[in-house]
């Protein structure tokens, strides 16, 4: 496994909100979708999913809707997914 990847998987696994969320992204969903799936509430789960994607983990399909985003799992969002499960 290189540096970056023990780096970046450490960082997910440090917050539990960030492991759980990740592992509950499944395809192209929405933060309501999302939140309902993982538990949490749909304020926690956005502010999440903002740190995900700037550490490029997630993108927004349709970034200038304002409501209705969807998201997706990068590649790299989904190395270390499927790393988390292991």
């Amino acid at each position: 496994m290189k540096t970056i990847e023990i780096e970046e998987l450490s960082w997910i696994k440090r917050g539990k909100q960030r492991r759980e969320i990740i592992v509950h992204i499944k395809g192209l969903q929405t933060p309501t979708e999302i939140a309902k799936d993982s538990g949490y509430s749909l304020n926690h789960t956005s502010r999440i999913l903002n740190e995900l994607k700037k550490h490029k983990f997630v993108k927004i399909l349709n970034p200038k809707a304002k409501t209705g985003r969807l998201y997706q799992l990068t590649e790299r969002g989904k190395i270390i997914k499927d790393k988390i499960k292991e």
